[in-house]
């Protein structure tokens, strides 16, 4: 086993010692009181049975089968989640025919970001990802489950399910996909026509066309953004069916995997295998290295620490920084290369790149899964054999090198992420898409209060020269973080004119981002008075990307003499449902620490 990775690992382990400790024994005196159907009045359970047929009344009440839990995500608004509207009834049917039940225990919200784009509704989007987890706790309150499938894919739905899903750690749960739409456009042309919209040489009838040649129909969207990463790290931590995430919706693959995912969690019901069993240290180890593997979307250098604080288990960016330095980038995937995750699953998908990392010692095998114990379960390909799915064991060697490398032939050395460090605080940046020559640049900032400002100075042409962009005041305390997906057209056309561009912030950047280095999520953010709220238009910044640091290069007395810049955030406060939300807003953590509002595990037993 790779040293670092080891050191890692026991670090994560040994100071989340007390956290951890909390949460296990939380779990032992859940799992302790049993079925919690049995420990029900008969008044509660008559109203959980009441919509059920005779034959599932009689099943829920003989007490002798399983009740599972369906938490899903589903609306037909979002190309991902549509698929899901068959879901239960498929689940259902394949378990009945096991002797158990199942029931939709609730419903979450699913909001797209790629509708929100630009728009005011994104500022609730980080905000969704701890309603959901809130949304999953409830439907599981009902106390009438032995197990729980999750059925969600995108950018801030799976982190919210998981989190959700780990304060109910005692029970056995799979999460279950829907899989990508077929490919559309490629990436590439979709990229350029939004630069040429962005520089005025096409008009909208055109980029929209594209827009809907590439997001044409159910599935979800094909690039390897947040959504396709929540599916690798899902893989990657042993909760959903290998080699499975990137198989095609409404394909009689899909539905089979469907159906043996039920019987999946209908047998670890029966072996009592509850989450908590799975997840440990070792599988936020193994998620991280996955996500640097494949150069998956930097919004999960939050995610991931807030997940994983819900299993009483304490990240850092250190840790992220420290495996990136070892595990090297296998995958080229838009906005890292021109291929689409069809692709990445027609080269050999997560088969691939878990062996790669394993025959390397690069990633934990020792680790539980829904399908057993070892990572290398899941080299495997799933295929349909007289209807049904079987497990066929690969050699797991890529079939196209331009989308899957090796590590004896890396794309990069190193992963796809990297910490920042410097006299403005602490960030991440997204290194997967960048070349060589954009490693290091030293230019004077243009300070910008959000992207609007930035697009309207761009169309008066006041941007043709070198700068780095300080988006500021974009943090989860002042607006909710949205993602700052209108920066990067005007910037790259920018960029690909010769001008050295590049962008300092508190907010996020879209999981799809990375072609203009972005140092992103700064902490602390502006609203909690960071040093990013005293920088002024004219400061020269230095970004020095391989050496991970990032500094304002003014005097240090200066610099503490100047005061911070407020600026008036009340009208990101109210409209499209933002008054609702100021609680979140007003006690929400920082981006390190996982952009949060709770505090799950506390300093009691409890």
């Amino acid at each position: 086993m790779n040293k670092i990775i080891e050191e890692v690992t026991n670090n994560i382990t040994q100071r989340s010692q007390k956290s951890r400790e909390i949460y296990l024994y939380r779990v032992k005196k859940a799992k302790e009181k049993g079925s919690s159907r049995r420990n029900v009045s008969c008044s509660n359970l008559a109203h959980a049975v009441a919509p059920l047929n005779k034959n599932e009344k009689d099943s829920m009440i003989s007490m002798k089968s399983p009740n599972m839990a369906i938490i899903t995500a589903y609306n037909d608004m979002l190309s991902a989640h549509e698929p899901y509207s068959v879901y239960p009834s498929l689940l259902k049917r394949t378990l009945f025919s096991l002797g158990a039940t199942a029931q939709v225990a609730g419903g979450v919200p699913a909001m797209c970001d790629g509708v929100t784009q630009s728009q005011p509704g994104m500022e609730l989007s980080l905000f969704s990802r701890d309603n959901i987890a809130m949304g999953t706790a409830i439907g599981l309150s009902h106390n009438v489950y032995d197990g729980a499938f999750y059925l969600g894919v995108c950018d801030k739905i799976v982190p919210g399910l998981l989190i959700g899903a780990l304060t109910f750690g005692h029970l056995p749960a799979v999460f279950v996909p829907a899989g990508p739409m077929p490919s559309g456009i490629s990436n590439a042309q979709k990229a350029k026509i939004r630069q040429e919209y962005a520089l005025g040489k096409v008009g909208k009838d055109k980029l929209l066309e594209a827009e809907t040649s590439s997001y044409h129909s159910s599935g979800t969207c094909t690039f390897y953004g947040t959504a396709n990463s929540n599916q690798m790290l899902l893989e990657m931590m042993g909760l959903q069916l290998p080699n499975s995430s990137f198989v095609n919706t409404n394909t009689p693959l899909r539905d089979a995997l469907t159906q043996e995912a039920a019987k999946t969690l209908f047998t670890l019901v029966e072996k009592k295998v509850s989450l908590a069993d799975l997840i440990t240290e070792k599988s936020f180890v193994n998620a991280i290295i996955g996500l640097m593997a494949t150069g998956g979307s930097s919004n999960h250098t939050i995610h991931l620490i807030a997940m994983a604080k819900a299993a009483g288990i304490v990240l850092t960016w250190d840790d992220f920084d420290a495996i990136s330095k070892v595990i090297p980038l296998l995958c080229k995937m838009y906005p890292n290369g021109s291929a689409d995750v069809n692709s990445f699953r027609q080269a050999g998908g997560m088969s691939v790149v878990i062996s790669e990392l394993l025959n390397e010692g690069l990633v934990h095998n020792d680790v539980e899964t829904i399908v057993g114990k070892g990572l290398e379960n899941f080299i495997v390909e799933p295929k349909l054999q007289d209807k049904k799915v079987i497990f066929e064991k690969t050699e797991a060697i890529s079939k196209d090198k331009e989308v899957i490398s090796s590590i004896k032939e890396p794309f990069s050395k190193e992963g796809g992420l990297k910490l920042l460090k410097g006299n403005i605080g602490r960030s991440v940046i997204k290194t997967s898409a960048l070349k060589e020559t954009q490693m290091f640049i030293e230019a004077p900032a243009i300070v910008f209060e959000s992207q609007e400002e930035l697009q309207e100075e761009f169309k008066k042409g006041n941007l043709e020269k070198d700068f780095i962009a300080v988006v500021r005041y974009q943090g989860p305390k002042a607006n909710g973080m949205p993602e700052l997906h209108g920066l990067m057209p005007p910037l790259g056309a920018l960029q690909d004119k010769g001008f050295k561009v590049a962008i300092l912030t508190d907010g996020r950047m879209s999981g799809a981002s990375g072609k203009v280095p972005s140092a992103i999520h700064l902490s602390p953010e502006a609203s909690k008075n960071g040093i990013i709220a005293k920088i002024k238009t004219g400061d020269k910044i230095r970004f020095d990307i391989q050496k991970g640091q990032i500094d304002v290069l003014i005097d240090i007395e200066e610099l503490n003499k100047r005061k911070i810049e407020k600026i008036d955030l009340s009208k990101n406060h109210f409209a499209v449902g933002r008054e609702l939300f100021s609680t979140i807003r007003d006690n929400i953590s920082s981006a390190e620490e996982g952009a949060s509002i709770f505090d799950l595990v506390g300093k009691e037993r409890g």
